[in-house]
């Protein structure tokens, strides 16, 4: 068992830091290792992460591609007023031949009255929309 003030680092494992523009007999004198010029060699010179000199960097270069966030996904807004002139069930494909919609992501808001009862399939729905088109007697199945 070790005492803690035993410990100790290996050896080779710590290293003295270098001394720069202390002479030239400690190997980073006059220029303190960094070059003749230039903007590296000026106080404050750095350059930005990723830049080349001013040719065009190489992750603008690259191809752009990737996943879409699913809370980019945007929905087509259909109200109770628009399901108004249908009957009976009503799927994606009867909105896109009604002409109604022309994607595939559609949500139905509460705006309007329903007066009749439908059966929603495989459409999005608020709220307040189920509960007007349930009080009529109509289903939603999702």
């Amino acid at each position: 068992m070790s005492l803690l003030e035993t410990l100790a680092p290996k050896k080779g494992a710590t290293h003295s830091r270098k001394r720069i523009g202390r002479g030239r007999g400690s190997g980073l004198g006059q220029t303190a290792g960094k070059g003749h010029k230039g903007q590296l060699a000026r106080t404050g010179g750095t350059v930005r992460r990723g830049f080349e000199g001013g040719q065009t960097p190489l992750i603008r270069r690259l191809p752009k591609f990737g996943f879409k966030c699913p809370s980019s996904i945007t929905y087509e807004i259909l109200t109770l007023s628009d399901l108004e002139s249908l009957n009976g069930e009503i799927t994606l494909e009867l909105l896109k031949n009604s002409e109604l919609i022309k994607n595939t992501q559609v949500k139905v808001l509460a705006n309007g009255k329903i007066t009749h009862a439908i059966t929603l399939k495989g459409i999005k729905v608020s709220q307040g929309a189920r509960r007007a088109i349930e009080a009529v007697g109509g289903k939603i199945e999702e």
